[in-house]
């Protein structure tokens, strides 16, 4: 493994990991605290969240982002071909749904608190959680084959 195979590897562990841990703090903790908040506050709520979330997120999710698509096209001995499908699949469904599922109802929960809006973000917030759990176990796979 040359040096900048082993810069991808660390940042696809790091970000990966990362929002693994996020995203299940989010889903068990974070989001379902979001109804206790109150009507008053929660417009001014939502903001902050949106605000601060997209300070720790963004940048985990560009990195993950950008060294998928580095293994999907490099597919350096260390991964196979499947793996690096795999996980840029599973990304690209963290993705597409953040951006058709999650974004709508942070948008609509923005305007003040809406109970449905709450519920399908709870409820379609577990695609992401189970496709980044699915994406560090890829990762863990891969160390394993790595470390043989």
């Amino acid at each position: 493994m040359n040096d900048f195979e082993k810069i991808i590897l660390l940042t696809q562990l790091t970000s990966t990991f990362g929002m693994t841990g996020l995203i299940w703090f989010v889903q068990l903790s974070h989001y379902p605290l979001f109804a206790r908040v109150g009507r008053e506050g929660f417009v001014e709520y939502e903001r902050s969240h949106r605000i601060r979330t997209t300070i720790v997120v963004a940048p985990l999710m560009l990195a993950e982002a950008a060294t998928t698509v580095l293994l999907f096209q490099l597919v350096p001995d260390w991964i196979s071909f499947r793996s690096a499908a795999w996980g840029a699949a599973l990304l690209m469904a963290v993705w597409v749904s953040t951006a058709t599922l999650q974004v709508p109802q942070h948008e609509r929960l923005s305007e003040g608190f809406d109970l449905s809006a709450w519920r399908t973000l709870v409820r379609t917030n577990w695609i992401r959680t189970v496709a980044w759990s699915a994406r560090s176990v890829l990762l863990i796979q891969c160390l394993w084959q790595l470390l043989k």
